[in-house]
């Protein structure tokens, strides 16, 4: 029988932002999971991914940031985005029995919840799908700092061919991160996680990561 996906919305300020909810029968965990920063909720790589994790017995709670609500292109600024991510992580909280809250994001959302964490937002632990450790091009501009005061487990999803995190570097900020920080290699992923010269649609793609995230899971409740 399917998990069934219900809709609701979230408070965030003078605001609302939609969200949806997939809950598997007693599930051991439940993962918030944030879009990136070129697509909203409903995207199908995230729709698989959800749907994969509710076979794994996760339940998952995805949701658009304002600015995606709205319409907008340009990602919302830190503070807002942060915010946002409270309001969620509380809602799942709500929605919850007990099981621990995890924060998971693609890119952008991956990169927030990082950040919110750090900032004190209570998370079991994170999952990265494709960290943005920096600007394509850009690997001297690191985006990393926040990520050393982070205590909870850290799993690192990364394609080998992505773009926005050289291997090296990457591989240098988790060893500097320490033992909560586990990186796991997707050979010839992209940003999106695609392999060249193999023909999968995007929801095949996101729900392929989805036994590793669930093993990790497992691993660290």
């Amino acid at each position: 029988m399917p998990n069934t996906e219900t809709s609701l919305n979230v408070a965030v300020g003078e605001t609302e932002v939609s969200a949806l909810h997939i809950r598997p029968k007693q599930p051991s965990a439940t993962l918030v999971v944030a879009h990136g920063a070129g697509a909203g909720m409903e995207h199908p790589f995230l729709q698989g991914f959800a749907e994969a994790m509710a076979e794994e017995g996760v339940a998952t709670l995805r949701f658009n940031f304002p600015y995606r609500e709205a319409g907008r292109r340009f990602p919302d600024r830190p503070p807002l985005a942060i915010a946002t991510w409270r309001a969620v992580m509380d809602k799942a909280a709500e929605l919850s029995q007990g099981e621990p809250l995890w924060a998971a994001g693609k890119s952008f959302g991956g990169r927030m919840a990082s950040m919110a964490v750090a900032e004190g937002m209570a998370a079991r632990g994170l999952v990265y799908l494709g960290y943005p450790l920096h600007a394509p091009g850009k690997p001297e501009k690191l985006r990393d700092e926040h990520l050393y005061g982070v205590t909870v487990p850290m799993l690192f999803l990364q394609g080998t061919r992505d773009t926005f995190a050289t291997p090296e570097l990457l591989e240098r900020v988790v060893e500097k991160i320490g033992p909560t920080a586990t990186l796991q290699w997707s050979e010839g992923g992209d940003h999106s996680f695609a392999v060249k010269g193999v023909k999968r649609g995007a929801a095949e793609v996101g729900a392929s990561l989805a036994p590793e995230v669930a093993t990790f899971l497992r691993a660290n409740t």
